[in-house]
């Protein structure tokens, strides 16, 4: 079996921003009836266990660690404001979600993704999102990210080819450049070319040694200024990989659990409240294997 784990939130922003932008008399909950359809699609090209994970709460623990780190401000309204509909909604459907509060969507899928790599009975699982972060969790063409937009599978010698980097230094990498989506900076002077080079060479921020003149890196320019700033910045680059990493200490079932079985007798009534009652006959002409 293929386990698909997907990001609400992400499919969410999708919807609204693509197919809703582009059709001026759309419904109020049109985006989240679309992450709907588009899960359902999944179950049409077929997949079986699914999981999706999104977030409830825009702010999470990371918002504790760093005052900068993303809390909503400035979100659309309507996003927002689908975002309970849309885990309801797929509920009703008959899919698991995993509505995150003190966490994110990208731990629950992390989490997920250890739970299905743990289980032998798993061919391969695939993390349903673009999102760098999930990078780190990609192992082998075992644990892989999925474009849907693209159709595009990235294995970890694609991470590598991507990043410069394995999955493990993801967090790294993200704690010395930055990461603008999130609200944290990085460190001043360091790029993605030279970070990649630097833990290409060394793996981790704390195996980087502290002077330039132990460095072991070719082709590396700046190298004195960027390991004077390491130093001085030091804590904040170890916060800023910790705020990239996921967490999954966190409870989301077993691979059975995931496993679609069909719309409960309440997808009905929600199809109608989303404006969307096509819904019903779609997710009626699957079958659930």
């Amino acid at each position: 079996m293929r386990v698909h784990l997907v990001d609400g939130t992400y499919e969410l922003f999708r919807q609204h921003f693509g197919q809703v932008a582009r059709h001026s008399n759309t419904h109020p909950m049109a985006a989240a009836a679309g992450v709907v359809a588009s899960t359902l699609a999944l179950v049409e090209d077929g997949a079986t266990h699914i999981g999706v994970a999104s977030d409830h709460t825009i702010t999470s623990f990371r918002n504790d660690l760093y005052d900068g780190y993303k809390d909503g401000v400035g979100m659309d309204e309507d996003i927002l404001r689908q975002i309970p509909v849309m885990e309801d909604a797929l509920a009703a459907a008959g899919f698991t979600v995993w509505p995150m509060v003190t966490h994110e969507a990208d731990d629950a899928m992390a989490a997920a993704a250890a739970v299905g790599d743990a289980d032998e009975r798993v061919e391969q699982v695939l993390i349903v999102t673009p999102d760098k972060d999930l990078g780190q969790c990609v192992r082998g063409e075992r644990v892989v990210q999925f474009d849907r937009r693209k159709r595009e599978i990235l294995d970890e010698a694609a991470v590598i080819a991507k990043f410069g980097i394995g999955p493990s230094s993801i967090p790294d990498f993200l704690g010395l450049v930055g990461d603008s989506a999130d609200g944290f900076p990085g460190l001043p002077g360091w790029g993605a070319k030279s970070a990649a080079k630097v833990l290409a060479r060394y793996g981790h921020i704390e195996d980087i040694p502290a002077a330039a003149g132990q460095w072991d890196v070719d082709g590396l320019r700046g190298a004195a200024k960027l390991a004077t700033t390491l130093q001085e910045n030091y804590e904040d680059a170890l916060l800023f990989r910790r705020i990239a990493t996921v967490d999954i200490d966190i409870d989301v079932g077993s691979v059975d659990d995931w496993r679609w079985t069909g719309p409960t007798e309440r997808f009905a009534f929600v199809a109608e409240e989303l404006g969307s009652p096509d819904l019903v006959q779609y997710a009626g002409r699957l079958t659930p294997t």
